[in-house]
């Protein structure tokens, strides 16, 4: 009686703990195994962690977006997984029906999704750093800060009024939570990618620096948006330059007022004291006005050889110009552009 009695306490007990293991097991299993994010989606799902976050952020965010459906099995997983004490931050791309155990070990393994930085049309460090810094994490402050610290600049070889250059405008591929510090190291080994020794070489024969290089191609990139034009254009500022004669470039004026809803440059604009104002002051502005596209600083290094000294934009407002190798001629394009701009009343 009393062993029979035993008995059925041992089988309960052996019943209840396989219960039990099996509830357990089927749980561990729902926990690691069943898709907890984006189980009704099709497309995936970016996750943007901050640098100095910590596990509740990324919980929150991923719950408060939708992303997981149970927040406590993927809390779970990421205990067992040891990631809540080890959160990195970064861009990661969630796939459709993910299980917590892929999510985890994703998100714990730091494998980010690379974003695009593309920046172009750039004038001033102002719209640089809008552009530059609107993919990744940091702002537009901390990107200006670093580009107009002095000091700071003075380690890749710039100064205030060159810095600019250094920006080869393009689209680059970077982490979401680089650093600005990052940035322009980065930056940095763009510049020297791009000035190859052949493209040294160029500049040396033509007698410019590649900063100067670059300072010209600013001027270039201003005056004409055919790409297809720029060589010529620059061929008529190295022909300036070989004479010493003033560059007279209007976007300097421009540059120099600060003004660039100036649709028309008057002499009133020529009477600025600025050493970007290339009427008054012969030879190169002290940096770029604005940051020149690939095409223009190889249209300055290959610029076309011809006789040309003025240059005025065509009376049908093609965007392309007139070409002149003395000055009656470049007054009466200048003189034909000049009534065209009268009749359609831009003053």
């Amino acid at each position: 009686m009393f062993e029979d009695k035993k008995t059925k306490i041992y089988l309960i007990v052996i019943i209840t703990f396989s219960v039990l293991l099996t509830s357990l097991s089927f749980y561990f299993y729902q926990a690691f195994f069943s898709p907890n994010a984006l189980i009704d989606k099709d497309e995936p799902y970016t996750l943007k962690i901050p640098s100095n976050a910590v596990f509740k952020n990324v919980s929150d965010s991923l719950y408060n977006n939708n992303v997981i459906n149970d927040v406590i099995t993927f809390s779970f997983v990421a205990k067992v997984m040891k990631y809540q004490e080890a959160v990195k931050p970064g861009l990661y791309t969630i796939p459709p029906r993910t299980n917590n155990l892929n999510l985890v070990r994703l998100l714990r393994s730091g494998k980010q999704t690379p974003v695009n930085v593309t920046f172009n049309n750039v004038r001033v460090k102002e719209d640089l750093a809008e552009k530059i810094t609107r993919n990744l994490e940091i702002s537009e402050d901390q990107f200006l800060n670093l580009v107009m610290d002095s000091v700071y600049i003075r380690k890749f070889g710039f100064e205030e009024e060159t810095i600019m250059a250094m920006f080869i405008p393009n689209t680059y591929e970077m982490w979401w939570n680089s650093s600005p510090e990052n940035l322009f190291d980065r930056m940095y080994k763009e510049y020297e990618r791009f000035w190859t020794e052949d493209r040294k070489q160029k500049a040396a024969k033509i007698g410019l620096s590649p900063l100067e290089v670059s300072t010209l191609a600013s001027i270039v990139q201003a005056e004409t948006q055919k790409a297809d034009e720029r060589a010529r254009v620059a061929g008529v500022y190295m022909n300036r330059l070989k004479i010493k004669m003033p560059l007279q470039a209007d976007p300097t004026l421009v540059f120099a007022a600060g003004d660039f809803s100036i649709k028309r440059v008057l002499n009133i604009h020529k009477e600025i004291d600025s050493p970007y104002n290339t009427y008054k002051y012969a030879g190169l502005p002290p940096g770029p006005i604005n940051l020149p596209e690939i095409s223009a600083l190889d249209a300055v290094l290959n610029y076309e050889n011809h006789q040309y000294l003025y240059f005025c934009a065509k009376d049908d407002f093609s965007g392309y110009h007139a070409f002149a190798t003395n000055l009656t001629e470049h007054l009466n394009n200048a003189r034909r552009y000049q009534n065209a701009l009268n009749q359609a009343k831009i003053y």
